[in-house]
């Protein structure tokens, strides 16, 4: 495809991210974002496609389009394209929410980047770079785990004096591990998966770190010291035993993405926050009947209520397994086509 390059929608030590607009005005490629930098500092995002091109496709997994090399304002760049995520990323939904997140969306996050996880760990390599900045959100409600520059090989070691030096991914999100031993396996993704659920949760870091503080001095406190990121006290029980599981000094008594998938806190309140997309900005005034709050499913409804009915009318009850009509709300609120599969039994109320 010929392309052109569109507006800038971000940047990074890598280089900058465009929009990409095909060069004939129409296309039938999908809608991409180009990352682009100098050919000379290129290896980040080489790297990049070369693990997104090893690992395969994944739901929860940002979509490689390819790469090219250009010649602009006399300079060679080198261009990795990717699908665009057109709700940025987590980092700015966190922003926009005030700085924190309903412990329903937490958890409805933190899955989907636990199944990207496990994807990349099972295909045996190691993102190495999780943070909210670096999961990126769509329209239809995916949510997807984005730059694999710093991801390498399970095993592989860098020689000598590089390897010795190696620091990988963002200080705040490090693994014990990584401080003392420079180990990069799956277990420091679980360690930062950790302290972004902190992150969601409260709109702060899992540390404590102050502007101007000294990186060294915590890099220590991680590696070194016995203290552990904060947990919030605000937290459910069950949200607090899944940052217990991610936050274990010993890399070995970790829990995996696939143990994590399983814990409780995957698990809880799935009845109360639609899979697919988040309503909070949906939680405007009435606007139609179908927002009066005395509509209730089933589940709500008392045996008196359901026994003063009209014979002739079928009750909510008989209907046990329908969704609530505040849940179908939620459903017609998401880009994606609803699935209702007992459609033949709406009841006609007027």
């Amino acid at each position: 495809m010929e392309w052109v390059r569109g507006d800038a929608i971000g940047c990074g030590s890598f280089g900058t991210v465009n929009l990409v607009l095909p060069k004939n005005g129409f296309s039938k490629s999908p809608l991409m974002a180009v990352k682009s930098c100098q050919l000379v500092d290129s290896v980040s995002l080489k790297n990049e496609k070369e693990v997104l091109d090893r690992i395969g496709s994944c739901p929860q997994i940002i979509r490689c389009l390819g790469g090219d090399y250009t010649v602009e304002k006399g300079g060679k760049l080198y261009n990795l394209f990717l699908e665009y995520a057109d709700k940025g990323s987590l980092a700015d939904q966190v922003r926009k929410s005030g700085g924190n997140l309903m412990e329903s969306d937490v958890r409805r996050y933190a899955r989907s980047i636990l199944k990207g996880l496990r994807f990349v760990h099972s295909k045996g390599f190691v993102h190495c770079d999780i943070k909210l900045q670096n999961i990126l959100l769509f329209g239809n409600g995916d949510v997807k785990i984005a730059d694999f520059g710093l991801a390498k090989k399970i095993g592989e070691e860098e020689e000598g004096e590089q390897r010795r030096m190696e620091i990988r991914g963002t200080p705040l999100n490090i693994a014990p591990e990584s401080v003392t031993e420079n180990v990069y396996d799956s277990a420091v993704d679980i360690w930062a998966l950790g302290c972004a659920v902190v992150e969601m949760f409260t709109g702060k870091p899992a540390w404590n770190f102050k502007s101007g503080t000294n990186i060294a001095a915590l890099l220590i406190k991680i590696g070194v010291g016995d203290e552990l990121p904060g947990i919030p006290q605000e937290l459910s029980e069950e949200g607090k035993d899944f940052l217990g599981k991610c936050f274990v000094k010993d890399p070995k008594k970790r829990w995996t993405a696939e143990m994590l998938l399983d814990h409780p806190f995957m698990a809880a309140g799935d009845e109360s926050t639609s899979p697919r997309c988040s309503f909070e900005e949906f939680s405007a005034s009435p606007k139609c009947p179908f927002e009066f709050p005395d509509w209730v499913s089933s589940s709500s409804s008392t045996p008196s209520t359901a026994s003063s009915q009209s014979d002739s009318v079928p009750s909510f009850s008989s209907y046990i397994n329908i969704p609530s009509p505040w849940d179908r709300i939620r459903e017609l609120a998401c880009a994606e086509a609803a699935d209702w599969p007992i459609s033949e039994s709406w009841i006609t109320l007027r």
